[in-house]
């Protein structure tokens, strides 16, 4: 389990600057070397590169590459001509060792993939689901689904789970399973609250139940936070701040933040329930409980087939947040936008244009643009919940 154990300890590293221990410490650097081999791509890199980008030493480099070779996560790319002296020897990273699922649990429907360390969509599974049938019905049919993905894995020379790993043809490493659905919940636990329209779920521990119906390391988040941090791995939010808002308006609606380049979940990993905030104090009654919310003003205006108000509603929360967040960009996905995405860009940029012309703000309104990864776009970012600690990326 030498592979899994790594991934904890980057886990504990990333958990706070002060306190590492050396197994931390040292899950840290890899995580930065390996990192960098994701990012050079097929060409590769070199370790002396390597050195200069993280700060190592020459030989700590060796040491973390000749590791990472011997459990098949690198590979030679080939030689680099030098300015003097032999030509280096280029490294990269080798992306079918290992692989992750990740899965977009809505309220009637599940989309699943299996993703590659570089994030390539290997294969990808669609299903109705029903969070009303109750939670050993949507656990079971979440695992059917995780179990059809499984045998799209290839075969590899190393493995993430144990070292050297298993003999040339079996299967590549699973590193685990990444969940993304409504909220509110408790991403550190992986126990659901109240999810909005199926008060039900409250309490539901969905990670452990998971885990132990499929046998493997389960992490639970809510869909607008993973598709925010498939964006933020992807390269958005490369601003002068790295501060985005990702909008999903679906089934409900909800936000992800990404701050300083970070995914922001709050001290209760409560942060981004964007969709119950109140701007109608006397408006509709939302499955909340409150009145007056964006999510209910905004369903109500696509059901009756208003989608200028709809986009001007989610404007104006969009609004909000600029106001609260000053932030560099919206990205708006979910189906319901990708029904009619023009029109839901027009309107929020209209909405936001106005507001920056009433204050004045240098450069004009915030951009406005659909996401990038369509329907699937939850899914993939669900699997780096998983992926991303490899790499130091756990919140982007």
């Amino acid at each position: 389990m030498e592979g899994l154990s790594r991934v904890a300890g980057i886990r504990a590293a990333a958990a706070g600057p002060g306190g590492a221990n050396l197994l931390a410490l040292r899950s840290h650097n890899t995580a930065l070397v390996l990192d960098l081999l994701r990012t050079a791509g097929a060409e590769g890199i070199s370790r002396l590169e390597l050195a200069e980008r993280t700060g190592l030493t020459p030989q700590a480099v060796s040491k973390i590459t000749a590791r990472l070779r011997e459990e098949g996560l690198a590979a030679e790319a080939g030689r680099r001509a030098s300015t003097g002296g032999k030509p280096r020897t280029v490294l990269r990273l080798v992306p079918e060792a290992g692989h992750a699922v990740g899965v977009h649990l809505d309220r009637d429907e599940l989309r699943a993939v299996l993703v590659d360390l570089d994030g390539a969509v290997v294969a990808e599974g669609r299903g109705a689901v029903d969070l009303g049938a109750g939670a050993d019905a949507v656990v079971e049919g979440t695992a059917r689904e995780v179990e059809a993905l499984l045998p799209a894995l290839p075969g590899a020379r190393g493995s993430l789970l144990g070292a050297p790993g298993p003999p040339p043809g079996a299967r590549a490493a699973l590193l685990g399973v990444g969940v993304a659905l409504p909220g509110p919940l408790d991403h550190a636990s992986g126990v659901l609250h109240r999810v909005t329209g199926f008060p039900e779920w409250d309490g539901f521990p969905l990670r452990d139940a998971l885990a132990r119906r499929l046998g493997m390391p389960v992490v639970v988040d809510k869909d607008t936070n993973a598709a925010a941090l498939g964006l933020a791995v992807a390269g958005e939010g490369q601003g002068d701040s790295g501060s985005f808002a990702y909008l999903h308006l679906g089934t409900g609606l909800g936000a992800g933040l990404v701050i300083g380049g970070s995914v922001h979940r709050g001290a209760r990993t409560g942060a981004g329930e964007f969709g119950h905030q109140v701007i109608q104090l006397d408006g509709p009654v939302c499955e909340c409980g409150n009145r007056g919310c964006i999510e209910a003003l905004c369903l109500a205006a696509v059901a009756r087939g208003d989608v200028g108000e709809a986009a001007r509603v989610l404007g104006a929360g969009a609004a909000n947040l600029v106001g609260l967040l000053d932030i560099d960009l919206v990205l708006l996905g979910g189906r319901t936008v990708a029904a009619t995405p023009e029109e839901f860009v027009s309107g929020v940029g209209a909405v936001l244009g106005e507001r920056a012309l009433r204050e004045g703000t240098r450069g004009g309104g915030v951009p406005v643009r659909v996401a990038s990864g369509g329907g699937w776009g939850v899914a993939v970012g669900a699997a780096q919940l998983v992926v991303g600690p490899l790499f130091g990326r756990e919140d982007g």
